[in-house]
């Protein structure tokens, strides 16, 4: 039973190590598909050894199409499914190391359940794996801590599933693997190093904020004014900061409500331009 560790990058010499350090030896492979990397992302990822398999591809705007590229390339029959700058807790990887833990003869035949992989002639008891995915807790680090209040934990993700019928519907770039079956919950979390600075945290602002405001333009929605610029933002910066407590992560935890809460304002923008940058080329062309 092969479990491939799947991963897409674009420049992440700084943090390729976070998935490959504390995940490496539980992968029989590492699928890496890299969009067009300029750096030692590359160079640093092969010097981990054999169980590495690069694929070069480009660099889209909705990154899911090459996480969904990493998925067709794998050939384990389960996915661990991480970004470059995420790495599992130690507690998380003695959870995985348990569901793939082999079974003595001992234990097969005290539990009745346990079954024979054919391939392996090895022994898995399939208590070990009651479900077909897991959902895994994820800390976010923002400026100076992991963010804990304000909405942003657990923020669970399915990022352990088995590979058949996996996919991604490519609508949305914050959206989970779709998977057939049902999907269970571990307790240890994925450590994600998302915004060690404020102009990382922006970069990936604008660009969440353009993909979204695209979108809304090419499917032709409509957006009132008033809602994105008054009611959504102080809708969500009362709901995040108050209700859910984010004043309790300090001023990180301010600077994250007030920036996801005028994100509508940019998407509103964003959407404004995009709509009417399309009208001025037809009109042009007419």
């Amino acid at each position: 039973m092969k479990l491939s560790l799947c991963l897409i990058t674009f420049n992440e010499e700084k943090n390729i190590h976070y998935p490959l350090d504390s995940a490496y030896d539980l992968a029989d492979e590492v699928v890496l598909v890299d969009g067009g990397s300029t750096d030692k992302t590359i160079e640093i990822a092969k010097s981990y050894g054999d169980k590495v398999r690069i694929i070069k591809t480009n660099n889209p705007k909705n990154f899911l199409i090459n996480k969904q590229k990493a998925i067709e390339e794998a050939k384990g029959e389960w996915i661990l499914q991480l970004d470059a700058d995420e790495e599992l807790s130690s507690e998380l990887k003695q959870e995985i190391k348990k569901l793939f833990k082999p079974v003595s003869l001992e234990s097969r035949v005290q539990n009745s359940e346990s079954s024979v992989d054919p391939k392996t002639n090895s022994e898995f008891s399939i208590l070990n794996f009651k479900f077909c995915g897991y959902n895994i807790p994820r800390k976010n680090w923002f400026l100076t801590r992991f963010l804990m209040k304000g909405g942003v934990y657990p923020d669970y993700v399915l990022r352990l599933y088995k590979k058949e019928g996996a996919n991604f519907d490519l609508k949305d770039v914050h959206e989970n693997v779709k998977i057939k079956g049902e999907v269970g919950y571990l307790k240890s979390p994925i450590l994600h190093y998302a915004d060690p600075n404020f102009g990382r945290y922006l970069a990936r602002w604008n660009r969440y904020t353009t993909f979204e405001a695209e979108k809304l333009a090419k499917e032709g929605k409509k957006l009132n004014f008033f809602v994105y610029f008054f009611i959504k933002p102080h809708w969500w910066f009362l709901k995040t900061y108050f209700r859910h407590k984010g004043f309790m992560d300090g001023f990180p935890g301010f600077v994250f409500s007030l920036f996801s809460s005028i994100r509508f304002w940019s998407i509103y923008v964003k959407w404004w331009n995009f709509k009417n940058k399309n009208g001025t080329r037809k009109s042009n062309s007419n």
